[in-house]
């Protein structure tokens, strides 16, 4: 049997799977604001270090951020900020599951 997946949804999928944790969906959010410092994103998410610097390589192998050091800090930014209009599509998914839902309910409780 052909297989029909192509190397560029794989690709595609690496990248969506990379992104599919809250601490990391958190991380990209905030780095799509601006650059951030392990240490300022530990404190945000209230995790420790090495969780948080575990999903920064998470992304960072993925493509998503770039990490640039300075001094004895290492800043992590967005590598590409379209990546917010991806969280966009999102959104708009989950608004529209929830009217779903809401048209649901009051059709139920008629």
């Amino acid at each position: 049997m052909e297989s029909y997946v192509k190397p560029q949804h794989e690709a595609r999928a690496k990248i969506i799977k990379a992104m599919a944790h809250p601490s990391r969906l958190f991380i990209i959010e905030e780095l799509s604001k601006h650059e951030r410092c392990v240490g300022e994103l530990t404190e945000m998410i209230g995790s420790d270090a090495s969780t948080v610097s575990k999903h920064l390589s998470v992304l960072k192998n993925a493509g998503l951020v770039t990490d640039e050091k300075r001094g004895n800090s290492i800043y992590y930014s967005l590598r590409v900020p379209c990546i917010m209009q991806f969280m966009g599509c999102v959104e708009d998914v989950l608004s529209a599951n929830a009217k779903q839902h809401n048209a649901i309910l009051k059709c139920c409780k008629g």
